[in-house]
């Protein structure tokens, strides 16, 4: 079969875009909503007041934890689908057991449930060879159904939140920073330095890039695998303690679309939905932009549903770009 018959229709890009094309194909979709943030910005100048900035990094915080977990997995090649029904199961029994047993329990509890969910997906996932994106859907499925079984459809609230420090993670403030915020910041430090820094994270590098050639180099794939679901149970264990904290309560559906802002803001912020890339410094700046750019939209006086379509444009338009940079061409 000859060349002419297998060309593509669209062509290859013209040299004239190359830099264009350079510069999505290092930073993605994030150059765009840099400029729309400012746009919003500009029409309302309120988005950059210290308070409203103050509020929505204390809002980002839950999503940006998760996020940072969650990084490790899609870098990994994989993906994970049941963090926001863990959200929920976790904050609801962290809660519960703090009405029953206080506030140290309610953190072991929580991390624990986060923890055993995460390496229960990477067992599935890296050591069974189960895909990914089915095993965690189920994964999801059943804690959607563990929580409404262990909770009775009922929704949980701490009975005196002013006799408990329990509140300090959500509400508190530290050298006057919300402490959510630092949390959020602190674990970005960590997890920057094991992603870039450890042998741990170029093995994820490694089995995102090329899976076969990490095996064949001596990586235990299944192991490494298994870690990056351990450690996105457990980030998001951690964020079902700040919104926990921070409502003095849980509802059943807590955690429910959770899972598609955390994978939208990671890949806003650069990391490869094919697997193989990114940065927790850009998963960072996908967390605030992605944040801000849904408070503007609030501000601008736009249903909060607004939101979805902004979600779905940023998960279509990021994986779009990536693939158009790698064949070199803006269509199949």
């Amino acid at each position: 079969m000859s060349n002419e018959m297998i060309r593509p229709v669209s062509g290859p890009i013209p040299k004239t875009g190359a830099g264009i094309r350079n510069l999505f194909g290092r930073f993605g979709v994030l150059p765009v909503f840099v400029i729309v943030l400012g746009v919003i910005a500009a029409i309302t100048p309120a988005l950059l007041d210290s308070d409203n900035i103050a509020q929505v990094l204390r809002q980002s915080s839950i999503v940006g934890v998760m996020a940072l977990g969650a990084t490790f997995v899609l870098i990994a090649g994989r993906i994970d689908l049941s963090i926001g029904s863990l959200l929920s199961l976790a904050s609801f029994v962290t809660v519960d057991v703090h009405e029953h047993f206080g506030p140290v329990a309610a953190v072991a509890a929580a991390l624990a449930i986060g923890g055993g969910v995460g390496l229960v997906n990477g067992l599935i996932v890296g050591y069974l060879g189960l895909n990914p994106l089915i095993a965690t859907l189920a994964m999801m499925s059943l804690l959607q159904g563990v929580t409404l079984v262990y909770s009775g459809g009922a929704d949980v609230y701490v009975a005196h939140p002013e006799a408990t420090w329990f509140a300090f993670f959500g509400r508190g403030y530290l050298l006057g920073v919300p402490v959510p915020v630092l949390i959020f910041f602190l674990l970005t430090v960590l997890t920057g330095l094991l992603l870039h820094m450890t042998a741990f994270g170029r093995k994820i590098f490694a089995i995102g890039g090329n899976e076969t050639a990490a095996a064949f180099s001596g990586i235990n794939t299944h192991r490494t695998v298994a870690l990056a679901y351990l450690l996105g149970g457990l980030t998001t264990s951690v964020s079902a303690l700040i919104i926990s904290s921070r409502v003095m309560g849980a509802q059943t559906n807590i955690g429910t679309g959770y899972e598609f802002e955390v994978i939208s803001a990671a890949i806003l912020g650069g990391t490869s939905f094919l697997g193989g890339a990114g940065t927790i410094i850009g998963t960072l700046a996908g967390v605030v932009l992605l944040s801000f750019m849904q408070n503007g939209l609030l501000l601008l006086g736009l249903p909060y549903y607004i939101q979805w379509l902004i979600t779905w444009g940023v998960i279509i338009s990021a994986v779009w770009v990536e693939l158009a940079a790698k064949r070199k061409r803006i269509f199949q």
